[in-house]
């Protein structure tokens, strides 16, 4: 059927020979005016169907990652993917990545991974940037975490809703990749998120980990008090003396004080209502929602984010005079150890040497402090993707070997319709992780054994080889661990 009744009023959408998709979906009120930076509140209902064919507008951002940017703030939108026939089905909602400052639900292609799955899934819009993350004192404090209240709205949502779409209310995964996962992470600890999900997937973000998986984000969760120094820095940089006209500013004009270089990034802020804790110290301390969470990382995350640094700031590679330099901008005071255990000529560039060190020292090590504390309460399953020839982005060439980069896996679970396409192994590897997914989103249990911290199990996803592999081993825990970096000062 392709009009379904929802709780606010009837939708109409696509129907195929497989799958039914109802896209630009209104889960909240449009944010505007009076209602800027506040948390989101109801959607006003209908009586005749809604057009549900196209997505809705994206939230407010500048494009920087995505070449296309978007000025609206009536933005919380949400899409619904679901298998032809079926009743009772698990449902996944998925949080887009993008540095908490680009993206939307819907350029995430949902067709495979519903349809093979046998899954609903429903991919979310959510205020980015300064419009979903702004602390300030003569803000609500709940300005701060928009974002991540309106996706708890959508979760919400769900709840109301999924039965309607063949989806079991009762049967909810929260997953993300990159800030997508971070914010997953942030829903495991915070107070007004408990039972809206039942199981989270946490994609390039391991939630111990006490930074944010973005070289652009810096720390993240903000502590209160830093994220509003910040605030009041881009409120000085657009020049008003009075704080009431705050929310009459056009956005094009938020959107260029927030991308100033010299503007700390936006995401999301520990130390409020919606996020009273740091998700980090919360997991370490056991202090969460104890849902079984599947959680991994790519083997080579932080090549792409090198390769941005290089052509930066040298224009191409980093020159092999110039490593020890970048390892002590990234490493500062433990620089030396960090060179004699990632000697520039034991790799096929300086570019790789440094990506290697920051993937192992951001994603690697937490990723297995992140399977220790989560397994102390849960069922926590830990995977490695690490497909060397992972599809680069079709619009311009590879400028060298990538490997399993950062957001890699993205299009093995989603049609994304950036990268090359894949070969006849990564299709294979594609219809694989869709099944796990799938399964664990079912049951709790991806069909791996689970991650304690006596028996650590890593499954490796790679078109020529799935199993276990020595993640430690392979991304030297034991050093980093023994050298106690909590977060590099960032390259």
């Amino acid at each position: 059927m392709d009009i379904v009744l929802t709780d606010r009023g009837p939708v109409r959408g696509l129907v195929t020979a497989d799958h039914r998709a109802y896209l630009g979906i209104p889960y909240a009120a449009p944010p505007v005016g009076e209602l800027r930076w506040r948390a989101p509140r109801p959607a006003a209902a209908w009586t005749e169907p809604l057009d549900a064919t196209r997505p809705g507008p994206m939230c407010a951002q500048t494009g920087d990652h995505l070449g296309a940017g978007s000025l609206s703030e009536d933005c919380l939108y949400l899409n619904v993917t679901a298998p032809r026939e079926g009743a009772g089905l698990p449902v996944m909602v998925w949080l887009h990545g993008g540095s908490f400052k680009d993206g939307a639900g819907h350029l995430y292609d949902a067709r495979r991974l519903a349809v093979q799955g046998r899954v609903v899934v429903v991919t979310v819009n959510y205020r980015l940037g300064a419009l979903g993350f702004l602390a300030h004192p003569a803000l609500d404090p709940e300005s701060a975490d928009c974002g991540l209240l309106d996706q708890q709205e959508a979760l919400r949502w769900v709840r109301r809703n999924a039965a309607a779409f063949g989806g079991d209310p009762g049967n909810v995964t929260l997953f993300g990749e990159s800030s997508g996962g971070v914010a997953a992470g942030a829903h495991l600890v915070m107070p007004g998120s408990a039972g809206l999900f039942h199981r989270a997937i946490l994609q390039s973000a391991p939630v111990t980990a006490p930074w944010a998986p973005s070289l652009a984000l810096g720390n993240n969760p903000r502590p209160r008090a830093q994220a509003e120094r910040e605030g009041e820095a881009l409120v000085e940089r657009l020049g008003l003396a009075d704080l009431g006209r705050l929310r009459e500013v056009p956005v094009e004009e938020l959107l260029r004080a927030a991308a100033d270089p010299a503007q700390p990034g936006f995401g999301p802020v520990a130390g409020g209502g919606a996020l009273p804790v740091d998700p980090a110290a919360a997991v370490r301390a056991g202090d969460f929602h104890p849902v079984p969470v599947l959680f991994g990382i790519n083997r080579h995350e932080q090549r792409m984010h090198v390769w941005g640094l290089e052509m930066a700031v040298h224009g191409g590679p980093i020159p092999a005079g110039h490593y020890a330099d970048a390892v002590r901008a990234a490493f500062g005071g433990d620089a030396d150890a960090v060179l004699a255990e990632y000697p520039a000529d034991a790799y096929a560039s300086p570019g790789q040497a440094l990506a290697t060190a920051l993937t192992d020292a951001q994603y690697a090590r937490h990723a297995l402090d992140t399977g220790a504390a989560l397994s102390r309460r849960t069922a926590a399953y830990a995977y490695e993707f690490a497909d060397a020839a992972a599809p680069w982005f079709a619009a311009f060439p590879k400028p060298y070997d990538m490997g399993a980069y950062h957001a890699a896996d993205l299009p093995y679970l989603f049609d994304v319709g950036y990268n090359e396409p894949l070969d006849e192994g990564q299709r294979r590897l594609a219809e694989y992780m869709i099944g796990r997914w799938a399964a664990f989103a079912r049951d709790g249990d991806p069909g791996w054994p689970a991650f304690t911290a006596p028996e650590p199990y890593v499954h490796a996803l790679a078109p020529d080889a799935t199993g276990p592999v020595d993640f430690a081993g392979e991304h030297r825990y034991a050093f980093w661990a023994a050298l106690k970096v909590s977060a590099p000062a960032g390259v």
